[in-house]
């Protein structure tokens, strides 16, 4: 996809409405998705920010999905566990505000799904992690 995305008409696309997790008020230059992890999403944009959002809504593994032959087994078990765990909710989970200029470039690292990067007109590269707080509570 080439050119910012604030909303309304995406080349090559149908209507998409500014969404309000975005929180974005100036042109969004660049957006990854985790491929492990797909609803953590990245976007850079000409704010100088980089927001890391919780999309749970458009991922392909929706919270409390994941089930084994094992936890089928075990389903008695685990019902007072289960009632416990609240679903993750679509939000922004941070808002990163290291660089000075644009941000063109945002990226997953292909070695460590936790770990990303951004960079800025100006060349300054920032490297980040997710929250500890987000990554366990995705995992267990």
């Amino acid at each position: 996809m080439s050119g910012p995305v604030t909303g309304g008409r995406l080349p090559g696309s149908a209507y998409c409405e500014p969404q309000p997790w975005g929180l974005r008020q100036s042109r969004v230059w660049n957006v990854r998705y985790n491929h492990s992890h797909d609803q953590l999403v990245l976007t850079g944009s000409s704010d100088s920010r980089v927001i890391l959002s919780n999309m749970v809504s458009i991922s392909s593994e929706p919270f409390g999905h994941l089930v084994d032959d094992d936890d089928i087994s075990d389903q008695e078990d685990h019902r007072s566990e289960e009632k416990s765990k609240e679903p993750l909710q679509d939000n922004v989970i941070a808002t990163y505000e290291e660089h000075e200029d644009s941000v063109y470039a945002v990226d997953w690292s292909s070695a460590d799904p936790w770990l990303f990067a951004s960079l800025s007109y100006d060349g300054r590269l920032v490297i980040n992690r997710v929250p500890r707080a987000l990554k366990y509570h995705i995992l267990l």
